[in-house]
């Protein structure tokens, strides 16, 4: 007992050292320099990734710009945070930055988490190994071109956001970080306001949350805020996936305007009569909503034209 207090004090000695290096790195800058400084990082990252267009792959292009969006609205979501006042471990802000997909900066740095069952392991590890699975066995031996790249497509999402990601939620959530996992579960949302709320790509949509829809909100009502937030997440997913494409522009715009469309019917009156927000037709509308348009999301010309070659060029 008498040797484990010195070692309890250098830790607490470590972690006061850790935070005021924060404040003093970001706490300090962010105090002085009004909030708009924070979307500078953003722009530059979206502008550079766009000037790489002609001297890349398609494919390369569509991981650059995904990076450079993801990259840019990391540093704006700590910035926040930071802005907010208090500070965390700067240790932790490092791994915030580089070693977690997830954007719910306050989580991460502030709260702490529970270690996951070990039997919450399986599910994760299951979807990683079927998605690598499906790239290495069974889409090399898909005939059809678009059925080939929904098979990549399906594999990749499954290895990473269902896979990695969910793993390293609870590799963190063993440090005591509260770490939640991107993706809940969403095949069980019984409504749209679930789906895309709760469940679907949590990262995603804690960003658009407190970047877009509060602030709209405040201006034009709750109703126009949540349209005018999936129609920027489709003009967001249009950097992605249309630009590398060349091709089907509109159409990733036009899915999330749909899907705004459905939560505001499934939250009307009839859609309350219809029993659209639970149960088995809340699952039904859900599936058929989020599903039966996807292909409008992921056209054929971003199928054959970022998709497929990137599948080449690395399957060789």
């Amino acid at each position: 007992m008498g040797r484990g207090k010195p070692i309890l004090r250098q830790q607490e000695m470590q972690q006061v050292k850790s935070m005021r290096i924060a404040r003093e790195y970001l706490g300090s800058a962010s105090a002085e320099l009004p909030a708009w400084i924070g979307w500078i990082p953003l722009g530059v990252s979206v502008v550079g990734a766009t000037l790489t267009r002609e001297a890349v792959e398609p494919w390369l292009f569509m991981w650059l710009m995904a990076f450079a969006l993801w990259a840019g609205c990391k540093w704006l979501v700590l910035w926040r945070e930071v802005d907010r006042g208090g500070y965390a471990d700067f240790r932790k802000i490092l791994a915030f930055l580089f070693l977690w997909p997830g954007m719910n900066a306050r989580t991460f740095l502030r709260e702490t988490g529970k270690a996951a069952p070990v039997k919450d392991w399986l599910a994760p590890l299951a979807k990683l190994f079927f998605g690598i699975l499906l790239i290495c066995l069974v889409a090399p031996h898909v005939s059809n071109d678009l059925l080939k790249g929904w098979t990549v497509m399906v594999a990749l999402i499954l290895v990473l956001h269902f896979g990695l990601f969910h793993l390293l939620a609870f590799a963190w959530q063993t440090r005591g970080i509260n770490a939640e996992p991107l993706m809940r579960k969403p095949a069980t949302a019984t409504s749209l306001a679930d789906f895309w709320g709760r469940r679907w790509n949590t990262a995603f949509h804690q960003l658009v949350y407190e970047l877009i829809f509060k602030p709209a909100a405040r201006l034009v009502g709750s109703r126009w805020a949540l349209m005018t937030t999936f129609l920027l997440s489709g003009l967001t997913h249009e950097l992605v996936i249309s630009v590398p494409a060349r091709g089907g522009y509109g159409l990733p715009t036009a899915y999330f305007v749909v899907q705004g469309a459905g939560v505001l019917f499934e939250s009307s009156p009839l859609g309350k009569k219809l029993n659209l927000r639970r149960g088995f037709c809340g699952w039904l509308f859900t599936a058929l909503v989020t599903a039966a348009p996807v292909v409008i999301l992921f056209p054929p010309p971003f199928i054959r034209n970022v998709i497929l070659p990137m599948f080449q060029t690395l399957n060789h």
